[in-house]
């Protein structure tokens, strides 16, 4: 299982004159909730060789993440700004590309089951180009999984973002999205028949996260399926979407789901009572993060415990 992006150190303004810093960046979260979850992911990132990226490296261990890092002259950050409701506005400081390394990880994708990918990795250049041809080899055999989890404020050039992401869109098994992406790729258009159009372009669904109002899927078929959100206490949103995406992967392995059964399958393959659990294990996981600081998503044994 591998999952390829960047890791950086969120630095959070909680309130005036409370700032604390943090793990994070999409890409690690998710592996860090399959981690979490135990299914040992390995993590294809950017780190430096300084104290930000040691404590990254140790924060990514610890869950049961293997770390595979190409050397940067600095770790990257992002500085998060949250408003009364939790929620974050990003500023990044970040470079990401994989270096002279592609050849070799071309080899190490190929022996991959689950290959993740998404967020800034996906867009930025020059590494985006890396990202691409890396999903664009993937043995057939992989499930590739994708979240565009779009940050405008690093966008210079809207429509080639867009470009990149209808293409990873068409490569991809399952894509996840939140409505802030597809209004920000698509204004103006209904949330629910965009998931659908790109659903037709080759995933076997597309799920759409609605923040507290829960999430909804579109299956290759046109099936929509949705979920309420779980109600719970929101500390801050950190890492909440990261962490349904984790939790998507690990509950469609759980499935038993693999990708030349999901691409054979007419309609995607699923079954609406089973994409509606996949859903509700997502949005319970991510009620677990949003209720405490920071990117901290459950480990298993606080998914499997009886709902309070």
């Amino acid at each position: 299982m591998v999952v390829v992006g960047e890791a950086l150190v969120d630095i959070v303004h909680r309130t005036p004159g409370i700032v604390d810093e943090a793990p994070g960046g999409s890409p690690a979260n998710v592996a860090l909730t399959l981690g979490r979850l135990g299914r040992a992911p390995v993590l294809v990132t950017r780190l430096g060789r300084d104290e930000r990226g040691a404590r990254l490296r140790r924060w990514l261990e610890d869950s049961g993440v293997e770390v595979r890092g190409v050397d940067a002259a600095r770790t990257a950050t992002a500085t998060a700004h949250l408003d009364a409701s939790g929620a974050a506005r990003y500023e990044f400081d970040l470079e990401w590309s994989l270096g002279d390394e592609l050849p070799g990880l071309r080899e190490f994708v190929g022996a991959a089951d689950v290959l993740h990918v998404g967020s800034v990795a996906a867009v930025l250049e020059p590494g985006a180009r890396q990202v691409a041809a890396l999903v664009g080899g993937a043995p057939p055999r992989a499930l590739v999984t994708y979240d565009p989890n779009i940050r405008p404020s690093l966008v210079d050039d809207p429509a080639a973002v867009r470009g990149r992401v209808g293409e990873l869109v068409a490569l991809a098994d399952v894509v996840k999205a939140s409505d802030e992406d597809l209004r920000w790729l698509h204004p103006g258009e209904e949330i629910v028949e965009v998931a659908r159009r790109w659903a037709a372009r080759g995933p076997a669904f597309v799920v759409v996260t609605l923040g507290a109002d829960g999430a909804l899927a579109v299956t290759a078929g046109g099936d929509v399926v949705s979920v309420p959100g779980v109600a719970t206490e929101v500390v801050d949103t950190v890492g909440a979407g990261d962490t349904f995406m984790g939790a998507l992967i690990d509950g469609l392995l759980a499935a038993g789901a693999t990708a030349p059964g999901l691409r054979a399958a007419a309609g995607g393959g699923i079954p609406s009572s089973e994409l509606e659990a996949l859903l509700r294990h997502g949005a319970r996981a991510a009620a677990i993060t949003v209720a405490r600081a920071g990117a901290n998503p459950p480990w298993r044994t606080e998914l499997t415990a009886p709902a309070a």
